[in-house]
């Protein structure tokens, strides 16, 4: 060979590596890799659509559902995090039972014939209780959380090497034929990394090789982490990832949390984010060049029992995701996102052979064209002009492009998508109920101390106290009160003010209630100040510090405070103010009817129990009741109610918080232009929080105990339990509208309207239908000018293969024909129909 010759050999093979590195063209054993384009399972190059759904956060019998549900919507991937805190409640005493059985979940996933994306982090944020640290880390000598700090380092690689090593021993990898294909390390620590300099960039080089190190035979990622060591992949999450490109042209361009709306938290309005917008950001996330999309969260589910984090994160995580808390499909969200799923994989042979040509079509329009090695074109038509629809000419052929939106077209000819177009099905969810309860009450001690109490001189910080047992600590110190003190003659009241690092504060003195303060979801710190009734002698304030769940984000959360930290200043008396700060305070942690399992049906009948006194602080409820029928989820009413927590046959439902009003703007929402969480957003004024989920799986037939712990003096007696039903489900296409269907079914402009029930129900009724130009929304139609007399029949019997009724799901193509006749020649006309389930 010449020296000529070998140049261009070695010149080929440098850029061969710098496109696809060494790791991603090596060992045969290797069955997941990636190169610039995508994820490589087993040589072939993959779109991956993924989704988050957190196993703690819903139940072992709720799994299996939900999973098909995501495979049903389009996904290839299911998205977890491991929750530390969960597994490792003391050190090394490891537990994987019930809501936290990881293997279970994971097989579950596999037995779908889905892939897993195991993100062990350990660190998770996720809204969780001191994102996914176990609180007794903290208390690790020397420690310094997520820095180049020798105690944490340990503790995290004994963690992640404990999953690892699970992981490998059940042969869940799919190295190992597992549906395991990548794992990620960290979580999101970029920002953090930002403002920590040195030791921080190290410790990211550590953990990065640490995980690499552990040869799992897949990919590791790091999310939001723009320097991730290769060949560690760094990835996107956000509400919009088309501006991201990858740190070396060699890595896929990925997006590990498509956001899908936002969390909510008590005190605050709740999001929604227009599924519209939701798969423009998607599409133009694969149209410039994104192979995998993961919606964070695809079902947010329940922060059962203290698991919110925080603080003041609600216990619903709903996310206003795909598949609602409850396990039941949002639609047109889900439907929607399911077409559109359906779509790109039809573009995936362009996709994953070419980087995209881009072309101007206009100001704001732009096409992107793939094209395959065997000649396949695949499209996308974009108008980011968020006020005006456009029309462009692509190929010589018009399209017209609504607002914000985006067109694929799978051939480089034919539209089966817009994102603007939502097509799929709209259910509205009932919430009907089935029942109210019969209550006893028992009043939680507030005037003594038990034996576990214990003196110390000044305040101490709450979790240093608790270490997170329980959401109280009692901070009890005493007042001597001279007879000549000149408020008992005038008969005024002193002032008691109490600083606090949070959450929540009831103040008693000499066993009677004074009243409360509490924090707020951005600033959990308060300020108690009201007067208080003191007598001549020695007086007792008792003042019960409340926590709201952990923070879970933060540059080192583990030195945030909470808890009566001071001062603690007694106004009005002769000679002044007096700071009570450095007294000698007593400390009991808990409330007495925790340490009895009042919640629990062994522990609620070790007290004697009386007739229901609603509206009195730190009150204990309870109710024997039977489950009601059928398999649809279950919730409970808790309007009428303060703050508290709640609990069925000992099981923890989470804390509740309706008496706290959501402040917010609640405007009217538009999905057009760049969404952000407080874009959209309802409950302004109401509840943050009204319904609590009950998992059917921790009910019995008959004899079910329900528990509540009332802080501040609700009404149980409008408490109620309620079904959560599909009632109307409603289709609205329009002739002629683009349909992935209609391409699948090869029956280009005959699109149809599809109505679907839930598993179990039949459609029993069509409310309404009308072939013209319909009025008004799914709920409350009305008959336009133009309306087809026989739009009724055609989902009864002519239109659709058979009857609609007494079927779980129909279709009905949309034509003039299937109509009977046209009932306005010259005007595009729509079908809108609403049906009844049950």
């Amino acid at each position: 060979m010449g020296s000529k010759s070998l140049m261009t050999l070695l010149v080929g093979l440098a850029a061969a590596t710098a496109m696809f590195p060494l790791w991603a063209l090596t060992p045969a054993a290797a069955s997941v890799t990636y190169d610039h384009k995508a994820v490589i399972i087993d040589g072939r190059r993959r779109i991956l659509i993924s989704g988050s759904i957190h196993y703690p956060r819903s139940t072992p019998e709720m799994w299996p559902g939900l999973i098909q549900k995501a495979k049903d919507g389009g996904l290839d991937v299911i998205q977890t995090y491991v929750f530390w805190n969960g597994h490792e409640p003391s050190p090394g005493q490891y537990y994987f039972g019930g809501r936290f059985d990881l293997v279970r979940f994971i097989k579950l996933v596999k037995q779908a014939d889905l892939y897993v994306h195991l993100r062990i982090g350990p660190y998770v944020c996720a809204e969780w209780n001191f994102g996914g640290f176990p609180v007794w880390l903290k208390y690790v000598p020397g420690i310094s959380f997520r820095t180049d700090n020798g105690p944490f380092k340990a503790a995290m690689q004994k963690f992640t090497e404990k999953i690892v090593s699970m992981m490998k021993a059940e042969g869940l990898f799919e190295s190992q034929g597992g549906p395991i294909i990548l794992s990620q390390i960290e979580n999101e620590f970029g920002p953090m990394e930002y403002s920590g300099s040195a030791p921080a960039k190290a410790y990211a080089i550590w953990a990065a090789n640490m995980a690499v190190g552990l040869k799992t035979g897949v990919p590791w990622v790091m999310c939001k982490q723009d320097d991730a060591p290769d060949p560690v992949i760094n990835t996107c999450n956000g509400f919009y990832c088309d501006y991201f490109s990858p740190n070396k042209p060699y890595k896929p361009t990925m997006w590990t949390e498509a956001w899908t709306g936002w969390y909510s938290g008590f005190g605050g309005a709740v999001p929604h984010r227009p599924v519209e917008d939701l798969a423009f950001a998607v599409t133009r996330f694969i149209q410039k060049g994104g192979s995998f999309v993961n919606y964070y969260m695809y079902h947010g589910g329940t922060n059962f029992g203290r698991t919110a984090g925080g603080p003041f994160i609600s216990t619903s995580y709903d996310y206003d995701a795909p598949i609602d808390e409850y396990g039941l499909l949002r639609e047109p969200k889900w439907g929607h996102l399911r077409d559109l799923h359906r779509s790109i994989k039809l573009c995936e042979p362009a996709l994953i052979s070419s980087d995209p040509v881009v072309s101007s079509l206009g100001h704001y329009q732009q096409s992107h064209v793939f094209r395959s090695n065997s000649g396949t074109c695949a499209a996308f038509l974009s108008n980011y002009d968020s006020q005006s629809s456009a029309t462009v000419t692509f190929n010589g052929m018009h399209y017209n492009l609504p607002p914000w939106s985006i067109s694929i077209l799978p051939d480089c000819k034919t539209t089966v998508f817009n994102t603007a177009r939502v097509g799929s099905q709209t259910s509205l969810i009932n919430m009907q109920n089935v029942g109210s309860f019969s209550w006893k009450s028992y009043n939680e001690e507030t005037n003594s101390l038990d034996d576990s109490s214990f003196t110390k001189g000044g305040l101490y910080e709450q979790i240093s106290q608790t270490w997170d047992k329980s959401d109280y600590l009692w901070y009890t110190t005493y007042v001597i009160i001279d007879e000549g003190e000149q408020f008992l003659k005038a008969g005024n009241h002193p002032i008691l003010i109490v600083s606090s690092a949070g959450h929540a504060l009831h103040v008693f003195v000499n066993g009677q209630y004074a009243g409360n303060a509490y924090g707020k979801l951005d600033n959990p710190k308060l300020l108690y100040s009201g007067e208080v009734r003191l007598w001549a002698g020695r007086n007792k304030i008792s003042l019960l510090s409340v926590a709201v769940g952990l923070p879970n984000v933060g540059p080192h959360f583990e030195t945030w405070n909470t808890g009566v930290l001071g001062p603690v200043i007694l106004s009005g008396l002769n000679e002044g103010r007096r700071d009570l700060s450095n007294q000698q305070w007593t400390y009991q942690i808990g409330v007495k009817g925790e340490h009895l399992s009042l919640h629990s049906v062994e522990g609620s009948s070790s007290v004697e129990w009386r007739d229901a006194s609603p509206k009195q602080p730190l009150t204990w409820y309870k109710a024997f009741f039977n489950a009601p029928g059928g398999n649809d989820p279950l919730a409970l009413d808790m309007s009428s109610m303060g703050k508290g927590q709640i609990w069925i046959n000992g099981e923890s439902i989470g804390r509740y918080w309706p008496a706290y009003k959501a402040s917010g703007s609640c405007e009217p929402c538009n999905y057009r232009g760049n969404y952000n969480e407080h874009k959209c957003q309802s409950n302004c004024g109401e509840s943050s929080q009204r319904w609590y989920h009950v998992p059917r799986s921790w009910l019995q037939l008959t004899g079910n105990l329900l528990v509540v712990f009332e802080e501040w003096g609700g009404d149980p007696s409008k408490i109620s339990l309620a079904r959560r039903i599909v009632g109307s489900i409603c289709a609205e296409v329009a002739e002629g509208q683009e349909s992935v269907e209609n391409w699948l079914d090869k029956q280009q402009g005959k699109p149809k309207a599809h109505l679907s029930c839930p598993n179990g129900k039949q459609l029993k009724n069509i409310k309404f239908a009308s072939f013209g130009t319909p009025q008004g929304v799914c709920g409350s139609y009305s008959e336009g000018i133009c309306h087809a007399q026989r739009s009724y029949d055609a989902f009864l019997k002519d239109g659709a293969l058979q009857s609609c009724l007494g079927q779980q799901s129909c279709s009905v193509v949309v034509s003039p024909k299937t109509f009977g006749r046209d009932p306005c020649p010259g005007t595009i006309k729509r079908v809108a129909v609403e049906a009844i389930c049950s």
